[in-house]
């Protein structure tokens, strides 16, 4: 660990110097879609039209985000609910800088400016938020199977140290994904039932209403699916529901329950041959062993809100329950609890008769998982090889203020304090792992972060910053498995420095989100796959010094309004997200890419849209060069194109059909890598390393939705 002042003080400093901001404190007054970009104007923040004090209307929520300083993005659900969106690559493939990609049913990779950038499973560097309250685990972790597209009113991005609205300071950011209550809803009552391709079924539910001081809503989804390739069947049943009840004027409380069951089949990784020729096949030792990851978490969560005279406070808690059953090289059998706690208060108030907004924030989590393994026979538990408790807790502060100095523009500055502690506790006894391991790590630091925000005018933003990012390791790359034992490998926190520029906004018939980045990052959390071709899980070491670099850019133009005389238009747009991630001198991989994710991921769409309702929209997704699938540099995927049409037509009464077809020329691609040090070297050489999961083939899906 390096040096840092006692969090104690730092959380000392941090709140006498937001306190005395404070102070002084004068006043109350808190100041059928094709690709779209936000609209920016941040007047009238504070005003919620269809919403309430604990989850304000899709409009604040919109402003709210596009009153950050620095990069976001704000996806609207009515984007995509006549859609078919059955993962979040379906949610969120037009936000620029989010790179995600499928490997196989629920399973992907996510990453935001090379978050977690080589790993080859679940999360890291990304806090994953559920209507603003945390859903990763106590150690940092996160997975995506909980998050159901149907059960989404609005998604907010916020990159890298952007994120500290929420305390987060990742390299990635945050994402918070934002349920309907009753005054959000699109509707009282939904029903939806979907399918297509690979034997795919899916039924979905809503039902919402309001009664004086009360209002909930339920949202339900049943998924089967035998995927496309063999051995990947799943069925996913999610479950959400929230209940709000206005306890007095200008107090709210929200209680939010889910229950999120997964059963997936794995196929495993296949050779770059395979997966080119025989996208279709699972890896024999996935069928062998039948991999697969069952999945059974329940989540608890509320909100209390109060509107104050200055600003509005909110405290959340929550308390997540996951079971893990997951036989792949051996059986992971994990059992844990996560709780937490956080008041989080908000405010506009004049300062000398300049406008001054002010976050302030505190969070507490904790957790503690039984991690158990066992030999993998067929599916089933064999001889015990591990008995591990891994324990998590997380204290932290955090603020953020924007002092409006000029009408136009606002200086931001804010940090975040914090102490995290990992303890692991292996009690050995076994033959494959018989010694005992007791190991402790706790990671402290300040990070802060200062922008510059110029409103030209209400649609047209400029800004600039400049902040510090932190990544504490999880137990996945602390607790490191090799093909018998597990080990507990002491790692630095990742820390970086982030710079970047950026404009976004709409003039006339042209609407534009333009940033570019750049990340100087020390002791980056780097994985690579021992034997992807088995599912061992990824080991993980501290690069001494890379750097993250990219665009981030969509642009979105009006080609033709009013195109036949009767108010239909023609609307193009383009994604772009440029990725140069490297190491910097690196003692064993000099200058190299660092492997997993491609340089360029494009995407083009073209949209007609029809006043009665009907759509049609052809889209282009082009990688123009695949990722590397090693470190070393010396194996390289081929690139890809895939063609695409959306259309449908939304009815007046409420119904609306749609069809979605995709990769419509088969192209043989390859969707993600299991990443390896140095391909040249592996058992076998490049052709035998199982390390790539093939995309999906040519398929079709449709559905029919009916709101009421």
């Amino acid at each position: 660990m390096y040096p840092v002042p006692r969090v104690e003080l730092c959380l000392a400093l941090l709140f006498t110097l937001l306190a005395t901001t404070s102070v002084f404190a004068q006043t109350g007054s808190p100041s059928a879609t094709p690709v779209t970009l936000p609209e920016l104007s941040v007047e009238g923040a504070g005003k919620t039209t269809n919403g309430t004090i604990t989850v304000p209307s899709v409009a604040a929520q919109r402003a709210l985000v596009n009153s950050t300083v620095g990069s976001v993005a704000f996806v609207d659900a009515r984007d995509f609910q006549n859609r078919y969106a059955n993962t979040l690559r379906d949610v969120l493939k037009d936000t620029p800088g989010v790179f995600v990609q499928e490997r196989y049913g629920q399973e992907m990779r996510l990453s935001i400016r090379g978050s977690g950038i080589s790993r080859g499973f679940h999360l890291r560097g990304i806090e994953v938020l559920q209507d603003g309250i945390p859903i990763n685990l106590a150690d940092g972790s996160g997975d995506f199977y909980q998050i159901d597209p149907l059960a989404l009113r609005s998604v907010e991005v916020y990159k890298g140290g952007n994120a500290l609205t929420f305390g987060a300071t990742t390299l990635g950011g945050a994402i918070n994904f934002v349920t309907p209550t009753a005054y959000t809803a699109f509707a009282p009552n939904i029903l939806r039932i979907d399918g297509g391709s690979f034997g795919t079924i899916r039924e979905n539910f809503q039902f919402s209403r309001i009664s004086g001081p009360v209002d909930f809503l339920i949202n339900g989804t049943i998924t089967n699916s035998d995927g496309y390739r063999d051995h990947e069947s799943q069925r996913t049943q999610n479950f959400n529901a929230n209940i709000g009840y206005k306890l007095a004027p200008g107090v709210e409380t929200r209680f939010y329950v889910g229950v999120y069951l997964t059963d997936q089949k794995l196929p495993g990784t296949l050779t770059l041959f395979n997966a080119l020729n025989a996208p279709t096949i699972a890896n024999p030792s996935a069928v062998a062993g039948n991999q697969s990851r069952k999945v059974e978490t329940e989540r608890i969560a509320n909100r209390t809100s109060f509107a104050l005279d200055v600003g509005k406070l909110d405290i959340d808690t929550w308390a997540i329950h996951k079971s893990l059953y997951h036989p792949i090289f051996q059986v992971i059998d994990q059992d844990g609890w996560t709780y937490g706690i956080s008041p989080h208060w908000s405010g506009t108030f004049d300062i000398a008769g300049y406008r001054n907004d002010t976050i302030l924030g505190l969070r507490a989590s904790a957790g503690q998982n039984s991690a158990l393994q066992f030999f993998n026979v067929a599916g089933q538990r064999g001889g015990q090889t591990l008995n591990a408790l891994q324990s998590a807790s997380n204290y932290e502060a955090y603020g953020e203020n924007r002092f409006w100095f000029l009408p136009d523009v606002a200086l931001m500055t804010g940090a975040k304090a914090f102490s995290s502690n990992r303890t692991y506790s292996n009690k050995g006894g076994f033959a494959a792992n018989p010694n005992v391991q007791f190991a402790n790590a706790t990671y402290e630091g300040i990070n802060p972060k200062i922008g510059l925000l110029w409103q030209p005018l209400p649609d047209i933003q400029v800004f600039g910053d400049i902040t510090r990012s932190r990544d504490v390791p999880d137990f996945s790359d602390l607790a490191q498995q090799n093909s018998l034992r597990t080990t507990f490998v002491p790692l630095e926190a990742q820390r970086a420095w982030t710079y970047e520029a950026g404009t976004r906004g709409r003039i006339d018939r042209l609407a534009w989100d333009v940033t570019l980045y750049r990340s100087e990052i020390r002791d980056e959390l780097i994985n690579f796959s021992i034997n992807p071709g088995l599912n061992i899980p990824a080991a993980t070491f501290n690069a001494p010094r890379t750097l993250h670099q990219g665009v981030e850019a969509a642009v979105s133009i009006d080609m033709v309004r009013d195109f036949s005389g009767i108010g239909d238009t023609i609307i193009a747009s383009q994604i772009w997200t440029h990725n140069d991630f490297r190491f910097i001198n690196d003692p064993v991989f000099g200058n190299n890419q660092i492997a997993g994710i491609p340089r360029d991921v494009l995407r083009t769409v073209l949209t007609y849209a029809h006043p009665g309702g009907f759509y049609f929209s052809p889209s282009v997704d082009w990688v123009p060069q695949g990722a590397f699938a090693d470190h070393a540099n010396t194996l390289q995927v081929p690139g890809y194109a895939l063609f695409n049409i959306q259309t449908g037509i939304d009815f007046k009464n409420g119904v609306s059909l749609f069809l979605d077809a995709r990769n419509l020329t088969d192209e043989r691609y390859i969707s993600d890598i299991s990443v390896v040090t140095n391909a040249s070297t592996a058992v076998g050489g490049a052709a035998a390393l199982a390390a790539f999961y093939p995309g999906n083939g040519r398929s079709f899906f449709g559905g029919v939705r009916a709101s009421f």
